[in-house]
């Protein structure tokens, strides 16, 4: 499982940087500056929660809590929904497709998905009596 997330950390961080540097040099000339902070706000999200979902994949190779688990998987959701919404509407409205605002709508759950998979790491936190699983050793 927290392979996936390393795996899934890793593509959405280099994600992040191509599209911010993407937005910074290449797309000033065609986007307004209310569309390069809307893409600044994605990338932003984007790269802060890949470093979410590492941690995640991290803590769950300690835990082995399912709620570490579902956080990792509600970090990925809610990128997916929460940056990439924001990617899109912005193309979308740029290629000529008119009702791009109707993407803008699944915004709102890619940011609940965020929080939700906050809660669940927060939740997911032992006591400080709770051992934990070191699967990189046997005999514990």
């Amino acid at each position: 499982m927290h392979k996936i997330f390393f795996k899934a950390a890793s593509v959405l961080a280099m994600l992040a940087v191509v599209i911010g540097a993407f937005g910074a040099h290449l797309l000033k000339e065609f986007l307004s500056l209310q569309e390069l902070e809307s893409i600044q706000t994605a990338v932003t999200y984007q790269m802060s929660h890949a470093i979410a979902l590492f941690l995640a994949g991290l803590l769950y190779r300690i835990y082995h809590d399912v709620k570490i688990k579902f956080a990792g998987y509600l970090f990925l959701i809610g990128v997916i929904l929460f940056s990439g919404s924001i990617y899109l509407r912005i193309f979308l409205s740029h290629v000529g497709f008119s009702k791009s605002n109707i993407v803008a709508v699944v915004t709102p759950f890619g940011g609940a998905s965020l929080i939700v998979g906050w809660l669940f790491l927060t939740f997911a936190i032992p006591s400080s009596k709770k051992k934990y699983h070191d699967s990189g050793n046997e005999n514990s």
